[in-house]
């Protein structure tokens, strides 16, 4: 079964978010169950094309509206990924550094699509599955299904992933232009509220869409930017699969960027170590426990709460309590807590930025992983805390729900609260504080996280039942 992997972002490619941890694992273990998984995405130019051999796989023209344009289909040569990579390189338009925020941003995006099709509509190639990932993807099972350019490819199935529901794509009806030869009988497959919108198209159109976890599923008819009700009426369309991580690069045991490895077993002392490393780095002590924020500092992320609760977790708990912060975001939020690291030097430090090595470092120092989110369709952060046995602090939504049992219930590991506000992480804090000071239930905490299977074997099991679903 040959399927195709359609996003914007894919790592160690490209990355903003979750969406390219995702693309660029997902397909990997789906080859070592049996499928031919490959991966298309725009070329950027970054670190990875220059240090990595491609080839010219394909060249053509496609028309954007009324532009020729011209483009590349580059295909990697080693499949050093553990799946086939192709890049479309557009000269102008799809050969830039960032991935987005560029003022023709639709432009790019609207080419990436039609580059794709027009590849795999006149080579000859013929996946089993086109799987496309977010609304910059969105328009391809439209594309696909009812215009007249692409009949070849109109039996082929299609499975739309919602990664981030809140982000549409939407644009005017004034560009419908860029668009190729459509059936205009069916535009209202394009249309929400008075606008084109690539992601409502996608769920209208594609065969089968998924979430990447089963509580965000439910979520997104509740809250979902103005598409609630689009979920609601196709429900029986929907499903969630959780996402997994890629455990052979999240692997405490091996992982390179760690100065100290250690298993489940070790993890006391590997990780106290780590913590020590971490400590003497920022200025903060060892005999506390150090609670962590690693993330866009967002109000999606419950950034803009932490100046707040961190500052209020200080005065409770003075010397009993330090926080470390590694993210970039929003200047209000920057600057709060700039001014907190220079109130507090021995309680808190902060790293704006972000800086993958130190990332995983404090995964694995770390005692403690703040995450209170407003919204996370799955988060792989508190994935990643308890593979390194880090007990996770979350908020009770979409996949931290999913994910993280409270360690007050049968079976639990982690720190749960309900709603997003500075009096429930700081009561979540004093929770932390305490636990921290039981170190018989801290080691037990951390050996069961640690137990615990995010691994990609199951939902790439998951996904494969799907696509098998469709085809026969």
């Amino acid at each position: 079964m040959k399927v195709y992997h359609l996003s914007a972002e894919c790592y160690p490619v490209a990355k903003v978010g979750g969406l390219a941890d995702v693309v660029g694992a997902l397909p990997k273990y789906q080859n070592q169950a049996g499928l031919q998984a490959a991966v298309i995405m725009p070329f950027y130019n970054r670190r990875f094309v220059h240090e990595n051999l491609f080839e010219m796989v394909f060249q053509g023209t496609t028309l954007l509206g009324t532009r020729r344009i011209y483009f590349e289909i580059l295909k990697e040569q080693t499949n050093k990924l553990g799946f086939e990579l192709y890049l479309i390189k557009i000269p102008g338009l799809l050969d830039r550094e960032n991935i987005y925020s560029y003022p023709d941003e639709l432009d790019q995006f609207m080419a990436f699509q039609l580059c794709f099709l027009d590849w795999i509509n006149w080579s000859g190639q013929t996946p089993d599955i086109v799987h496309c990932h977010d609304h910059h993807t969105g328009l391809v099972p439209f594309l696909m299904y009812h215009s007249n350019l692409y009949k070849r490819l109109a039996h082929i199935p299609t499975i739309f992933t919602i990664h981030n529901g809140q982000y549409h794509g939407a644009f005017g009806w004034d560009r419908l232009g860029l668009l190729p030869e459509i059936d205009f009988y069916k535009t209202g497959l394009l249309d929400w509220n008075g606008g084109i919108n690539p992601l409502a198209s996608a769920v209208k159109c594609c065969w089968r869409y998924t979430t990447v976890s089963p509580s965000y599923l439910h979520e997104l008819s509740i809250s979902s930017n103005g598409l609630e009700y689009l979920f609601y009426i196709e429900r029986q369309k929907g499903g969630g699969i959780l996402n997994g991580i890629d455990t052979d690069v999240w692997d405490p045991s091996t992982d390179p960027m760690l100065p100290v490895h250690f298993k489940s077993a070790t993890a006391g002392k590997g990780k106290q170590q780590n913590k020590q490393l971490l400590c003497e780095r920022f200025g903060l002590s060892t005999t506390r426990p150090l609670i962590a924020f690693i993330g866009r500092l967002v109000t999606e992320k419950g950034a803009d709460l932490l100046p707040a609760a961190v500052e209020r977790s200080i005065k409770e708990h003075g010397d009993k309590v330090n926080f470390l912060i590694l993210g970039a975001g929003d200047s209000p939020t920057e600057m709060s807590l700039n001014l907190l690291k220079q109130l507090y030097p021995y309680n808190c430090n902060v790293f704006l930025g972000y800086d993958e090595a130190l990332a995983h470092l404090i995964y694995a120092g770390a005692d403690f992983l703040l995450m209170p989110s407003r919204v996370e369709p799955c988060g792989l952060n508190q994935m990643y805390a308890m593979r390194y046995g880090t007990v996770p602090i979350v908020r009770s939504t979409g996949g931290l729900r999913d994910t993280v049992i409270d360690f007050g219930e049968e079976n639990g590991y982690g720190i749960r609260f309900e709603q997003v506000s500075v009096d429930d992480i700081c009561v979540s804090v004093t929770r932390a504080v305490l636990l921290y000071q039981d170190s018989k239930n801290m080691q037990l905490l951390r050996k069961r996280m640690m137990g615990l299977d995010f691994s990609w074997e199951r939902s790439a099991d998951e996904y494969i039942h799907l696509y098998q679903s469709l085809i026969s």
